[in-house]
């Protein structure tokens, strides 16, 4: 244990970092603003990411740390274990401090400039039909479900199809309830309070589900590649990371450019409401200028480079502070619990049954082989983003399938977002 670390801290130091973190809150002086709130949102994320993903059985099955840190920052909240003062002040943090806004703005633009564009090219073709196969067949199974037990189509498919296929909480459920509560007017609090539960139930039955498809490789041979996606051409598919060294400017560079994304995201989003009477969400038009600046070459790779270093910056150290102001902020257990029922759990079934079948179907008509394809593009856009597809590829003995894993997570997220967008009008 002398050697463990948290966040890359020694044990003795991180234990001294916490209790400076308690007195100041049983003293009642922690900082407000920025400098409290990241104390104790990293402080606490990082110790609660260890216990989750050391427990068994929840970081085997329910994706470990990010759903314990999740639940346990809302059960602070809801059993009244931190001062009101300090969870006031994570949630103006989150909210009126746009750290939320902040962290999604790096995620877009890191993930989508941070992409191999040849991969994208070559992968579109075939690959992105799988996925739209998976999410189609997932939420018309739900849709039916629904129907069978007596809930509306639509609210199936907004509250538990969408958060389930759109990539996990920070890029998916999040920016999701953000999408929704603009649309509808109700709080994003309220909304993500009923999209959490999908998306940890969703991450689990993907995982076993991810087991149970490397059961059936092994039954029916001629289901499964063994880990290859297609028979032909996949070498020139994989992922290719560069590894550069950045400055300290990089970074500087990464932030400007995701803030100035942001910015664009917004004004587009003004225009669009102003003179065309179009109501669409600033991710979604975020996620649309920044593939377009890709695809089009309109920045130099340096500074893609830097924005994809930015991303990794920020998924690296405050992903799990991220998490910790989910769940304070936006997050009511009471709502949570309330939300579990048998009918909901086989409308989750259904989700992750109609992706794999339909990612498996379509991937089988473009020349996958449907076992890859299921895994890929229908369980890895039902899990929960990066750590779901660890535990997704891992269940299915298929770690090989990493960057397909990737195109899923990263960009059939965004997918997901920018559908929400556009089905919330239809729906509601």
């Amino acid at each position: 244990m002398k050697d463990y670390k948290i966040m890359g801290i020694s044990l003795p130091v991180y234990f001294m970092l916490l209790a400076v973190l308690l007195i100041a809150m049983v003293l009642d002086v922690l900082p407000t603003g920025m400098i409290g709130a990241f104390a104790f949102t990293m402080l606490i994320g990082a110790l609660l990411d260890v216990v989750g993903n050391n427990t068994p059985v929840v970081k085997t099955f329910f994706g470990g740390g990010p759903i314990v840190i999740i639940f346990a920052s809302s059960a602070m909240v809801y059993y009244n274990l931190i001062p009101a003062s300090v969870s006031e002040n994570v949630k103006t943090f989150m909210k009126g401090g746009g750290f939320l806004d902040f962290y999604i703005a790096a995620l877009i633009t890191g993930s989508i400039l941070g992409m191999s564009k040849k991969l994208l090219i070559k992968a579109a073709v075939r690959y992105f039909p799988t996925i739209i196969g998976g999410v189609t067949v997932a939420l018309g199974f739900v849709a039916l479900g629904g129907m069978l037990f007596g809930q509306s189509p639509a609210e199936s498919i907004a509250y538990i199809g969408i958060p389930i296929m759109g990539g996990g909480m920070g890029a998916g459920a999040v920016p999701i309830s953000e999408v929704f509560s603009q649309g509808l007017g109700i709080p994003s609090e309220t909304i993500l309070s009923k999209l959490v539960p999908a998306v940890a139930l969703g991450n689990a039955m993907a995982i076993v589900f991810g087991g149970l498809l490397d059961k059936l490789g092994k039954i029916r041979p001629e289901l499964s590649g063994n880990g290859k996606l297609m028979d032909i051409g996949e070498e020139e598919l994989k992922m290719t990371e560069k590894k550069e060294d950045l400055t300290l400017t990089d970074y500087g560079i990464g932030i400007l450019i995701a803030t100035s994304f942001f910015g664009l995201g917004n004004i587009i989003a003004y225009l669009f409401d102003t003179y065309a009477g179009l109501d669409v969400h600033t991710y979604a038009w975020m996620i649309i200028s920044v593939a377009l600046a890709k695809a089009f070459n309109l920045l130099p790779q340096k500074y893609e480079t830097a924005c994809a270093g930015w991303y990794q910056f920020v998924a690296k150290n405050w992903t799990s502070a991220l998490l910790v102001g989910i769940g304070i902020a936006y997050t009511d257990l009471g709502q949570v619990i309330s939300a579990f029922s048998p009918v909901y759990l086989v409308l989750v079934f259904l989700v992750v049954l109609g992706a794999v079948v339909g990612s498996a179907l379509v991937g089988k008509l473009v020349g996958f082989y449907p076992i890859e394809a299921a895994i890929t593009a229908g369980l890895c856009m039902a899990n929960m983003g990066g750590t779901g597809d660890v535990a997704v590829l891992t269940a299915a003995h298929r770690m090989e399938l990493m960057p397909f894993a990737q195109i899923s997570s990263r960009l059939g997220g965004a997918f997901i977002i920018l559908m929400a967008t556009f089905l919330v009008q239809v729906f509601f």
